[in-house]
């Protein structure tokens, strides 16, 4: 599973200049705080490698990467839940914000 993670940190830096100080999960209640995020990039879930994708009606499934309140944040729109199946992440779903902006981090 660390080899995963580090793939899919790998591409999420290829993709990403300022690496986020702060994970946000845009869960139920919070999607429009997404609208407030400048600088944004979109990167759809289906595109990342080894990142599952949400089925649930109504969730985006994005990373949005930019800045909100004079930091670097990463949001996710839309997150996954555990009747949709397994998936590389299974084993993390409550960490796994975290989890990725760690692996994000640049190699020393």
């Amino acid at each position: 599973m660390l080899e995963k993670i580090k793939q899919t940190a790998d591409f999420l830096r290829s993709k990403v200049s300022d690496i986020p100080e702060i994970a946000i999960i845009l869960g139920t209640g919070l999607g429009n705080l997404g609208d407030h995020i400048t600088d944004k990039l979109y990167i759809p879930y289906k595109d990342i490698p080894n990142f599952p994708v949400s089925t649930v009606e109504g969730h985006s499934g994005n990373l949005i990467f930019g800045s909100l309140g004079g930091k670097r944040v990463m949001a996710m729109q839309g997150r996954f839940h555990y009747y949709e199946g397994p998936s590389p992440c299974a084993s993390c779903r409550c960490s796994e914000s975290k989890l990725f902006l760690s692996a994000m981090q640049p190699e020393a």
